[in-house]
């Protein structure tokens, strides 16, 4: 029977997921279950309003690497590597990053909640009550989930498209953290989404979760 006190039974799943993998859909339902909070790209609205900025600043950089590093200009030119030219404005993509890490943290740190991606788990490495999880599938099982929900039109666009974007986030995730992104020992749970249904994986992160925990997630609602 769990004794914890209510303000002490909070938790946080992070999930980090290939392109195409389904593990959006998994946090989506993880939340549904748990009756939780979920947040995905309302990451990117709360760490613009934070910051007092447009939300489109935020989109730019959304799980890429600092633009410097990409840029014809990132060698030995002088130039702040820490910048992001865009036009006559510039920001720095390290402040990006802080500003969504804190962003990141007050959320967990205000009720249980499940948050997809940006290195949620890397942030959270120290919360007394997180789960992180990852969820991959075999790229062609991939490509058919991306075409059924109508992301590209052809599979061709869809194989191009999902190793473009798994590179994107593989790049971030291993340029801000010490970790590697995708790397089984860096995670709780790992999930090949084309081996178990959505309800089943919830169904072992809720037994996962109380066995570590001793907290039914099914009575824990956010806080």
């Amino acid at each position: 029977m769990n004794n914890l006190p209510p303000f002490e039974e909070k938790f946080v799943i992070t999930v980090g997921r290939r392109f195409g993998s389904g593990g959006r859909d998994l946090g989506r339902h993880l939340a549904e279950a748990f009756n939780i909070q979920y947040y995905d790209k309302e990451l990117l609205v709360e760490a613009a309003k934070e910051a007092g900025m447009s939300t489109e600043f935020f989109e730019h950089s959304d799980e890429r690497v600092p633009t410097f590093l990409s840029g014809v200009f990132s060698f030995n030119m002088g130039l702040n590597p820490n910048v992001w030219y865009h036009g006559s404005n510039s920001i720095s993509d390290d402040s990006i990053y802080n500003t969504q890490s804190d962003v990141i943290r007050r959320l967990a740190d205000s009720g249980s909640c499940v948050i997809v991606g940006r290195t949620a788990d890397y942030v959270l490495r120290e919360h007394p009550r997180a789960i992180h999880i990852f969820v991959h599938a075999p790229e062609d099982e991939c490509v058919r989930r991306i075409m059924e929900r109508g992301d590209c039109s052809s599979e061709a666009e869809a194989r191009s498209r999902s190793r473009k974007i798994n590179k994107l986030r593989s790049n971030y995730y291993n340029f801000y953290t010490d970790k590697r992104w995708g790397d089984s020992s860096g995670y709780d749970l790992t999930f090949d989404s084309s081996k178990i249904s959505m309800p089943d994986m919830v169904g072992v992160i809720a037994e996962y979760i109380r066995r570590r925990y001793g907290i039914d997630p099914y009575k824990c609602q956010s806080r």
